[in-house]
Protein backbone atom coordinates (compact mmCIF):
# COMPACT_ATOMS: atom_id res chain seq x y z
CA UNK A 1 0.00 0.00 0.00
CA UNK A 2 1.45 3.00 -0.77
CA UNK A 3 0.37 6.87 -0.11
CA UNK A 4 1.66 10.11 0.34
CA UNK A 5 1.59 12.72 3.60
CA UNK A 6 -1.76 13.32 5.07
CA UNK A 7 -3.98 15.61 3.31
CA UNK A 8 -4.51 19.13 4.39
CA UNK A 9 -8.33 18.77 3.68
CA UNK A 10 -10.29 19.18 6.48
CA UNK A 11 -13.53 19.88 6.59
CA UNK A 12 -16.11 19.13 9.09
CA UNK A 13 -18.33 16.12 8.44
CA UNK A 14 -21.60 18.52 8.45
CA UNK A 15 -19.49 20.55 4.80
CA UNK A 16 -18.48 17.42 3.34
CA UNK A 17 -19.14 17.66 -0.54
CA UNK A 18 -19.84 14.11 -0.07
CA UNK A 19 -21.83 14.37 2.81
CA UNK A 20 -25.44 12.87 1.93
CA UNK A 21 -23.97 10.37 -0.55
CA UNK A 22 -21.15 8.63 1.54
CA UNK A 23 -21.05 5.70 3.56
CA UNK A 24 -21.97 8.73 6.34
CA UNK A 25 -25.21 9.17 4.38
CA UNK A 26 -27.70 8.40 7.64
CA UNK A 27 -25.53 9.10 10.69
CA UNK A 28 -26.90 11.53 13.41
CA UNK A 29 -25.21 14.19 14.41
CA UNK A 30 -23.90 11.85 17.90
CA UNK A 31 -22.69 9.57 14.68
CA UNK A 32 -20.96 12.55 13.32
CA UNK A 33 -19.26 13.54 15.76
CA UNK A 34 -17.79 9.85 16.52
CA UNK A 35 -16.71 9.49 12.90
CA UNK A 36 -15.31 12.92 13.49
CA UNK A 37 -12.75 11.81 15.95
CA UNK A 38 -11.51 8.59 13.96
CA UNK A 39 -11.30 9.94 10.29
CA UNK A 40 -8.28 11.27 8.51
CA UNK A 41 -7.38 12.74 5.28
CA UNK A 42 -5.21 11.23 2.64
CA UNK A 43 -3.66 13.02 -1.12
CA UNK A 44 -3.13 10.89 -3.77
CA UNK A 45 -1.68 11.96 -6.94
CA UNK A 46 -2.79 11.35 -10.69
CA UNK A 47 -1.24 8.29 -11.52
CA UNK A 48 -0.70 6.94 -8.06
CA UNK A 49 -1.53 3.48 -6.73
CA UNK A 50 -3.73 3.35 -3.87
CA UNK A 51 -3.57 -0.07 -2.68
CA UNK A 52 -2.40 -3.19 -5.12
CA UNK A 53 -4.63 -6.22 -5.26
CA UNK A 54 -3.93 -8.78 -2.43
CA UNK A 55 -2.46 -5.93 -0.94
CA UNK A 56 -3.17 -5.87 3.23
CA UNK A 57 -5.74 -3.12 3.66
CA UNK A 58 -5.06 -1.48 6.63
CA UNK A 59 -7.81 1.42 5.79
CA UNK A 60 -10.93 1.98 4.45
CA UNK A 61 -12.46 5.32 3.54
CA UNK A 62 -14.49 7.59 0.65
CA UNK A 63 -13.43 9.20 -2.20
CA UNK A 64 -14.11 13.18 -1.42
CA UNK A 65 -13.05 14.20 -4.49
CA UNK A 66 -11.09 13.02 -8.28
CA UNK A 67 -11.35 9.51 -9.58
CA UNK A 68 -9.68 5.90 -9.44
CA UNK A 69 -9.99 2.72 -11.87
CA UNK A 70 -10.10 -0.39 -10.28
CA UNK A 71 -8.08 -3.24 -12.50
CA UNK A 72 -7.33 -6.79 -12.13
CA UNK A 73 -4.00 -8.63 -14.06
CA UNK A 74 -5.01 -11.68 -15.47
CA UNK A 75 -2.73 -14.84 -15.28
CA UNK A 76 -0.51 -14.18 -18.84
CA UNK A 77 -0.03 -10.36 -17.58
CA UNK A 78 -2.65 -8.85 -19.69
CA UNK A 79 -4.64 -6.19 -17.29
CA UNK A 80 -8.81 -5.20 -17.87
CA UNK A 81 -9.89 -2.03 -16.40
CA UNK A 82 -13.21 -3.55 -14.70
CA UNK A 83 -14.64 -0.04 -12.05
CA UNK A 84 -14.13 3.25 -11.47
CA UNK A 85 -14.38 5.00 -8.28
CA UNK A 86 -15.90 8.18 -8.16
CA UNK A 87 -16.78 11.47 -5.06
CA UNK A 88 -18.79 9.45 -2.50
CA UNK A 89 -17.85 5.34 -3.54
CA UNK A 90 -15.93 3.19 -0.86
CA UNK A 91 -12.51 1.88 -0.89
CA UNK A 92 -11.86 -1.48 1.52
CA UNK A 93 -14.02 -3.86 2.85
CA UNK A 94 -15.03 -4.86 6.40
CA UNK A 95 -14.02 -7.81 7.43
CA UNK A 96 -11.51 -8.84 4.11
CA UNK A 97 -7.67 -8.23 4.79
CA UNK A 98 -6.93 -7.89 1.31
CA UNK A 99 -7.49 -5.63 -1.52
CA UNK A 100 -9.46 -7.67 -4.78
CA UNK A 101 -8.04 -4.73 -7.20
CA UNK A 102 -5.51 -2.47 -7.78
CA UNK A 103 -6.73 0.79 -7.61
CA UNK A 104 -4.91 3.81 -9.13
CA UNK A 105 -5.63 7.46 -8.99
CA UNK A 106 -6.29 8.56 -12.71
CA UNK A 107 -6.80 12.20 -11.37
CA UNK A 108 -5.69 13.97 -7.81
CA UNK A 109 -7.49 12.32 -5.24
CA UNK A 110 -8.68 13.32 -1.68
CA UNK A 111 -10.12 10.26 0.41
CA UNK A 112 -11.53 10.47 3.90
CA UNK A 113 -9.94 7.40 5.68
CA UNK A 114 -10.81 5.02 8.71
CA UNK A 115 -8.32 2.51 10.09
CA UNK A 116 -9.87 -0.92 9.59
CA UNK A 117 -10.30 -2.17 12.85
CA UNK A 118 -11.78 0.65 14.59
CA UNK A 119 -14.02 0.73 11.25
CA UNK A 120 -15.15 -2.14 12.08
CA UNK A 121 -15.83 -1.80 15.31
CA UNK A 122 -18.26 1.46 14.54
CA UNK A 123 -19.98 -1.01 12.53
CA UNK A 124 -20.88 -2.63 15.26
CA UNK A 125 -22.24 0.19 17.49
CA UNK A 126 -23.31 2.56 14.65
CA UNK A 127 -26.67 0.83 12.63
CA UNK A 128 -26.85 3.74 10.60
CA UNK A 129 -23.38 3.06 8.75
CA UNK A 130 -24.28 -0.71 8.34
CA UNK A 131 -27.17 0.01 6.57
CA UNK A 132 -25.22 2.30 4.46
CA UNK A 133 -22.46 0.28 3.73
CA UNK A 134 -24.76 -2.41 3.10
CA UNK A 135 -27.35 -0.37 0.37
CA UNK A 136 -24.32 1.10 -1.57
CA UNK A 137 -22.95 -2.08 -1.48
CA UNK A 138 -25.91 -3.65 -3.15
CA UNK A 139 -26.25 -0.17 -5.20
CA UNK A 140 -22.76 -1.13 -6.68
CA UNK A 141 -24.03 -4.60 -7.20
CA UNK A 142 -26.98 -3.64 -9.42
CA UNK A 143 -24.42 -0.79 -11.04
CA UNK A 144 -22.25 -4.06 -12.31
CA UNK A 145 -25.37 -6.12 -13.48
CA UNK A 146 -26.17 -3.47 -15.61
CA UNK A 147 -22.90 -2.02 -16.87
CA UNK A 148 -22.86 -6.12 -18.41
CA UNK A 149 -25.47 -4.80 -20.45
CA UNK A 150 -23.64 -1.72 -21.46
CA UNK A 151 -21.02 -3.79 -22.54
CA UNK A 152 -23.14 -6.85 -23.81
CA UNK A 153 -25.65 -5.27 -25.53
CA UNK A 154 -25.22 -1.71 -26.37
CA UNK A 155 -23.99 -0.06 -29.50
CA UNK A 156 -20.14 1.83 -29.49
CA UNK A 157 -22.32 5.09 -29.62
CA UNK A 158 -24.45 3.77 -26.44
CA UNK A 159 -21.35 2.77 -24.45
CA UNK A 160 -19.59 6.26 -25.04
CA UNK A 161 -23.09 7.84 -23.95
CA UNK A 162 -23.39 5.69 -21.31
CA UNK A 163 -20.01 6.61 -19.43
CA UNK A 164 -20.30 10.24 -20.11
CA UNK A 165 -23.97 10.24 -18.21
CA UNK A 166 -22.38 8.56 -15.18
CA UNK A 167 -19.41 10.69 -15.36
CA UNK A 168 -22.03 13.84 -15.60
CA UNK A 169 -24.31 12.59 -12.97
CA UNK A 170 -21.65 11.54 -10.48
CA UNK A 171 -19.92 15.11 -10.94
CA UNK A 172 -21.41 18.50 -9.11
CA UNK A 173 -24.42 19.23 -10.62
CA UNK A 174 -26.07 22.89 -11.98
CA UNK A 175 -29.00 23.83 -9.26
CA UNK A 176 -30.97 24.05 -12.30
CA UNK A 177 -32.07 20.84 -14.10
CA UNK A 178 -31.87 22.53 -17.15
CA UNK A 179 -28.86 24.30 -16.98
CA UNK A 180 -25.51 22.24 -19.24
CA UNK A 181 -23.82 19.77 -17.18
CA UNK A 182 -19.74 20.77 -17.34
CA UNK A 183 -16.99 18.18 -16.22
CA UNK A 184 -13.27 17.30 -16.56
CA UNK A 185 -13.05 13.74 -18.59
CA UNK A 186 -10.72 12.20 -15.84
CA UNK A 187 -9.88 9.19 -18.14
CA UNK A 188 -7.67 9.56 -21.35
CA UNK A 189 -9.47 8.06 -24.76
CA UNK A 190 -7.10 5.34 -24.31
CA UNK A 191 -7.94 4.49 -21.11
CA UNK A 192 -11.77 4.23 -21.73
CA UNK A 193 -11.23 2.16 -24.74
CA UNK A 194 -10.26 -0.12 -22.64
CA UNK A 195 -12.89 0.14 -20.48
CA UNK A 196 -15.66 -0.04 -22.76
CA UNK A 197 -14.08 -3.03 -24.99
CA UNK A 198 -13.69 -1.00 -27.88
CA UNK A 199 -11.11 0.45 -30.38
CA UNK A 200 -9.05 3.78 -30.08
CA UNK A 201 -10.06 4.82 -33.21
CA UNK A 202 -14.04 3.71 -32.48
CA UNK A 203 -13.65 5.78 -29.43
CA UNK A 204 -12.55 8.84 -30.94
CA UNK A 205 -15.01 8.56 -33.78
CA UNK A 206 -17.50 8.49 -31.68
CA UNK A 207 -17.12 11.19 -29.01
CA UNK A 208 -16.57 13.20 -32.55
CA UNK A 209 -19.85 12.22 -33.97
CA UNK A 210 -21.51 13.42 -30.66
CA UNK A 211 -19.70 16.68 -30.34
CA UNK A 212 -20.70 17.10 -34.00
CA UNK A 213 -24.41 16.36 -33.27
CA UNK A 214 -24.36 19.04 -30.56
CA UNK A 215 -24.65 16.11 -27.69
CA UNK A 216 -21.40 17.42 -26.20
CA UNK A 217 -19.46 20.21 -26.81
CA UNK A 218 -15.59 19.51 -26.19
CA UNK A 219 -14.00 23.09 -26.08
CA UNK A 220 -10.89 22.43 -24.39
CA UNK A 221 -8.94 19.44 -23.78
CA UNK A 222 -10.77 16.49 -21.72
CA UNK A 223 -13.59 19.23 -20.40
CA UNK A 224 -16.75 18.43 -21.17
CA UNK A 225 -19.96 20.16 -21.57
CA UNK A 226 -23.25 18.69 -21.82
CA UNK A 227 -26.39 21.14 -23.15
CA UNK A 228 -28.81 18.69 -22.16
CA UNK A 229 -28.30 15.92 -20.24
CA UNK A 230 -31.57 14.02 -20.82
CA UNK A 231 -31.01 13.86 -24.52
CA UNK A 232 -27.27 12.77 -23.42
CA UNK A 233 -29.04 9.75 -21.63
CA UNK A 234 -31.40 9.01 -24.64
CA UNK A 235 -28.09 8.63 -26.69
CA UNK A 236 -26.95 6.14 -24.30
CA UNK A 237 -30.50 4.03 -24.48
CA UNK A 238 -31.14 4.46 -20.85
CA UNK A 239 -34.60 5.88 -19.09
CA UNK A 240 -34.91 9.52 -18.57
CA UNK A 241 -34.10 9.48 -15.05
CA UNK A 242 -30.89 7.58 -15.51
CA UNK A 243 -31.47 6.13 -11.90
CA UNK A 244 -29.69 2.67 -12.34
CA UNK A 245 -26.75 4.63 -13.55
CA UNK A 246 -25.25 5.05 -9.91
Amino acid sequence: MRYNNASKFSPDCSDCPIRHRAVCARCDADELDHLERNKYYRNFQAGQTIVWADDRMEFVGSVVSGVATLTQTMEDGRTQMVGLLLPSDFIGRPDRSTAAYDVVATTDIVMCCFRKKPFEKMIENTPHIAHRLLEMTLDELDAAREWMLVLGRKTAREKIASLLVILARRGKLPEDVNAPVVFDLPLTREAMADYLGLTLETVSRQISALNKDGIIELKIKRNVTVPDIYRLTQEAGDDSDGGYLN
